[in-house]
């Protein structure tokens, strides 16, 4: 993990601004809060518009995803966990108390099953008609050799901007690639995975560009040097899956999803870990219910 520091930015009133304040103030976190003058003078690459805040996290950074599941990989490994790669899944049975597991390459039985397919989540538990959508999300690297000192950490932090009300832009300092940024959500809604567009149009950086203007203006006009898809699996209240299976209790659904799993990967693991050896979890999961949207009402 690099730690830079980190601006959520928006109007004073916003759900980034004041969302972040009231997670601060109730669990006791270092922050401040900052007028566009102190940004820019802490952060010279900021120029924020005029109506805008910001609340500086100085604990925040970004993590090196590779580098991170590699670790997670490893540590399994050592453990005793057998990793195996690149071979889809065609599909899982219950078998008493047990399962049964079958892939391409061969067959698996169990006492348990995780089943952490992000995108694929809703075949691979088809029965239960979970309301997940498969949103298709693009990235950009835009070109930094003619930026500045100020867009390369520490004089740059990460950043997540709320550009009109419920949306947000997000970046980080200068990487290998280039300035990584993006918008939050706002994608194409697919069908399932495999029928995600994987190409990206010149044209659909422009929402990007004008999302980023008001707080980041020279990165704005900057040239692209690279784009990217990725894909959301979205729950409807944004929040997480991670149950068991209400007809099967020996497979447990886990799908840290709605775009912001990755930076819970350690903590689900421990979560998974506890339900799959224990049965039960130190924290409170209801609010990640598979059923609870056929409860409410």
């Amino acid at each position: 993990m690099t730690i830079t520091g980190g601006l959520m930015i928006g109007p004073p009133d916003g759900s980034v601004v004041s969302g972040t304040l009231r997670s601060a103030r109730e669990h006791g976190l270092p922050h401040e809060i900052l007028t566009p003058s102190a940004v820019h003078d802490r952060f010279p690459a900021f120029e924020l518009a005029a109506d805008l805040v910001a609340v500086m996290d100085p604990r925040a950074g970004y993590l090196d995803p590779e580098t991170c599941n590699s670790a997670h990989i490893d540590a399994a490994r050592n453990a005793g966990a057998e990793a195996r790669f690149d071979e889809p899944l065609i599909e899982w049975n219950p078998d008493g108390n047990g399962v049964r597991v079958r892939t391409q390459s061969r067959s698996y039985t169990a006492d348990q099953l995780v089943l952490a397919g992000g995108a694929w989540t809703s075949s691979l538990a088809r029965d239960l008609g979970l309301p997940l959508t498969v949103e298709r999300q693009t990235v950009f690297w835009f070109e930094s050799d003619r930026l500045n000192s100020s867009y390369g950490a520490p004089d740059f932090p990460i950043y997540a901007y709320e550009y009109k009300p419920g949306h947000i832009c997000y970046g980080f300092p200068r990487l290998p690639r280039g300035m990584k940024a993006s918008v939050m959500h706002s994608g194409e809604l697919a069908r399932d995975a495999e029928s995600v567009r994987r190409t990206v149009k010149d044209e659909e950086v422009k929402p990007l560009r004008a999302a980023l203007r008001p707080v980041l203006p020279q990165l704005a006009e900057a040239a692209l040097r690279e784009n990217s898809v990725c894909i959301f699996t979205n729950t409807p209240d944004h929040d997480f899956i991670i149950d068991f299976h209400p007809k099967h209790r020996q497979v447990l659904i886990s799908s840290p999803c709605s775009g912001h799993g990755f930076k819970f990967a350690s903590a689900i693991g421990e979560l998974q870990a506890d339900l799959i050896t224990g049965g039960n979890a130190r924290f409170d999961l209801s609010p990640f219910r598979a059923t609870r949207w056929s409860n409410s009402g």
